[in-house]
């Protein structure tokens, strides 16, 4: 660095702490703009892992079910999974339901896999616990009310059907199977003995099944046919959700993927509104940081300007008065762009804690970001008061006017 750079970089310098109140005014703008900056753009690129994460707790977002009419298989269901981002995947469920009778009454049992209810259905309100074994049910509440059950209490729901020569009854009791003496065909009442280790309630359509392991529904109905239907969480948006599912519809045979339109529109409508917000209070607080450090440059030039004179008066270019003055505002912007980032990040953290109950994702390809927009803004906020500088006449100047 020669004496010429030097000297320059001395004259910025003193020039920036002889007006301390001023620049310290423009300073804090800058700061205050780099703040808001850096912390929205960290919620704006965070808000959809967020507003996801929330999401998914009204349910699964993706369904999948039979194209053909018969069930699903867990090869299909395998090959679907496939498609979804494994970081994406929240969970699915499979369910299979079959009609059967409790006290004469008709009644549907649901098989499930009770390991990963709860990552599709979190928002399930369970009154006991979660059955974790074969011979627990989960009862919704409407049946419970119907029968009259309790946690802790045993059922015994009875399935009825004939014996085909595919089905194995040798595990079933004696007084289970029975032939018809008219037409010598073999009928089976299959008792499923269950106790209930906890009562469903969602004030939904859930309410109206009992729960049982698909193990148990398999022994129960001597058969393994599939499931009925799959349900899938997955923190995706929309139209990645549709890239997946089209893909599984077109190349997974016997599988149908739907989204849930009532999760995955609303999902989408409030992203889409929260970034517009975002992007609006940016653009908004831009424009008052420009309007701010403009304003207190023009108030640093008009107290100048005699100084400014003088300099022109004895040979100063307009160049090397546009480079000062300009450079003065690039090392505020530099400075106040730190700044915010560090603030930035403290600020949408604490957003993040208050309004999604999580810490937000720091990204450090915002620092850099938020200091070069911090400079840009502040150097064009500087081009009006330095032409002003520019066009400063010595003679008038010099003589008082």
């Amino acid at each position: 660095m020669n004496k010429k750079h030097r000297m320059f970089i001395r004259m910025v310098m003193a020039s920036l702490l002889r007006r301390r109140s001023r620049m310290i005014v423009a300073l804090l703008a800058i700061v205050v703009g780099a703040t808001i900056l850096s912390g929205l753009g960290m919620i704006y690129y965070d808000v959809p892992r967020q507003m996801s994460a929330q999401f998914r707790s009204y349910g699964a977002n993706v369904i999948l079910t039979p194209s053909d009419g018969t069930a699903l298989k867990d090869s299909a269901v395998n090959q679907s999974m496939a498609f979804f981002p494994s970081e994406q995947l929240e969970g699915y469920t499979p369910y299979r339901y079959e009609n059967t009778k409790l006290h004469n009454l008709p009644v549907t049992l649901a098989g499930t896999d009770f390991a990963s209810v709860l990552k599709t259905s979190p928002y399930w309100h369970i009154a006991g616990t979660l059955p974790n074994q074969n011979g627990q049910t989960l009862v919704g509440k409407h049946i419970a009310e119907q029968f009259g059950l309790r946690v802790g209490d045993s059922l015994e729901p009875i399935n009825s059907f004939e014996v085909t020569e595919d089905m194995d009854v040798t595990a079933l009791l004696p007084e289970e199977v029975y032939t018809d003496p008219a037409t010598g065909e073999r009928y089976c009442d299959h008792i499923l003995s269950l106790t209930v280790a906890g009562i469903l309630e969602t004030g939904g359509s859930e309410e109206d099944y009992i729960y049982v392991t698909l193990s148990d529904l398999k022994d129960f109905t001597l058969t393994d046919r599939g499931y009925d239907i799959v349900e899938v969480s997955a923190a995706a948006r929309e139209d990645a959700l549709k890239g997946y599912l089209t893909a599984i519809n077109q190349q997974v045979s016997g599988v149908s993927a739907k989204v849930v339109k009532r999760v995955t529109a609303s999902e989408s409508t409030v992203l889409s509104k929260l970034e517009s917000l975002v992007l609006i209070v940016t653009i908004v607080v831009l424009a008052l940081t420009m309007i701010c450090v403009a304003t207190t440059m023009m108030a640093v030039i008009t107290e100048r300007r005699r100084e400014i004179g003088l300099r022109k008066a004895l040979g100063a270019l307009d160049s090397s008065i546009v480079a000062e003055f300009l450079s003065e505002g690039l090392v505020l912007g530099g400075i106040g762009g730190l700044i915010g980032s560090i603030l930035g990040y403290l600020f949408a953290d604490v957003v993040s804690m208050n309004v999604f109950s999580s810490a937000i994702t720091f990204r450090p390809l915002l620092l850099p970001i938020t200091i070069v927009v911090s400079v840009v803004v502040t150097g064009l906020a500087c081009l009006i008061p330095i032409r002003s500088a520019v066009d400063v006449d010595p003679a008038l100047v010099l003589k008082g006017e």
